[in-house]
């Protein structure tokens, strides 16, 4: 993932024009030429997403996933590298009550499930695959939202690294520890949530120079607020 960075500054232009430009604050952008879209090679490890109720969310973290014992692409642990398409599960739930898991997957091999009644919609983990991959706007009727679906066979081919969405802080907070607990990983800013090294708990926090506030340099984004 590439990461740009818009810094903070103050340019002037006054020698130019009659006005001041003013730029503060940034934010952190993925490069795009790494599109979900894009069919998951084998045997890579990607970002993805999963989204499940708020009651859930611990015995997850705690016990891991418990793969579908059916759907769209059988038996598996269904999830996206489209965030949005993780944030709609589960159906029909208020979105106080969802919590979305970033995940790291390693996918192993890939089979693609790209139309309605595909020979290997369901068998394909009998077939020597580890994922099955639906991708965006496939022929496949019952996925109406056009976004790309993955279904893991193998758990264990699944770690939960933070927490992508969650309307509740305080849950949210409470959760990412527990990650991060069960990751062997508690060495993590508490303001923008990265590991850091060497048994602190904290970033140097900066004073941005535009606004005055301190912040995390590492945070992903942050806008200078009058």
């Amino acid at each position: 993932m590439r990461r740009v960075f818009y810094v903070a500054l103050t340019y002037s232009l006054a020698d130019l024009m009659d006005e001041t430009i003013t730029f503060a604050g940034w934010e952190a952008l993925e490069d795009r030429s790494l599109s979900a879209n894009d069919e998951p090679k084998s045997g890579r490890t990607y970002t993805m997403f999963h989204g499940t109720h708020l009651s859930n969310a611990k015995t997850i973290i705690n016990n891991g996933f418990q793969p579908s014992k059916d759907g769209l692409l059988g038996t598996g642990v269904y999830i996206s590298r489209n965030k949005d398409k993780a944030k709609c599960y589960p159906l029909k739930t208020d979105k106080n009550e969802k919590v979305v898991f970033k995940l790291k997957v390693s996918v192993g091999k890939v089979k693609k499930i790209d139309c309605d009644n595909h020979p290997m919609q369901k068998t394909w983990h009998q077939n020597g695959y580890d994922c099955a991959w639906v991708p965006p706007k496939s022929n496949i009727s019952s996925i109406k939202s056009g976004r790309e679906e993955d279904c893991v066979w193998d758990p264990k081919r699944i770690t939960i690294v933070d927490v992508a969405c969650c309307v509740d802080d305080g849950k949210r907070k409470e959760l990412r520890k527990l990650i991060h607990r069960r990751n062997g990983t508690q060495d993590v800013c508490s303001s923008c949530h990265q590991n850091i090294p060497g048994g602190q708990n904290q970033h140097d926090i900066e004073r941005c120079w535009n606004c005055g506030k301190k912040v995390c340099p590492f945070k992903r984004k942050h806008v200078c607020k009058p």
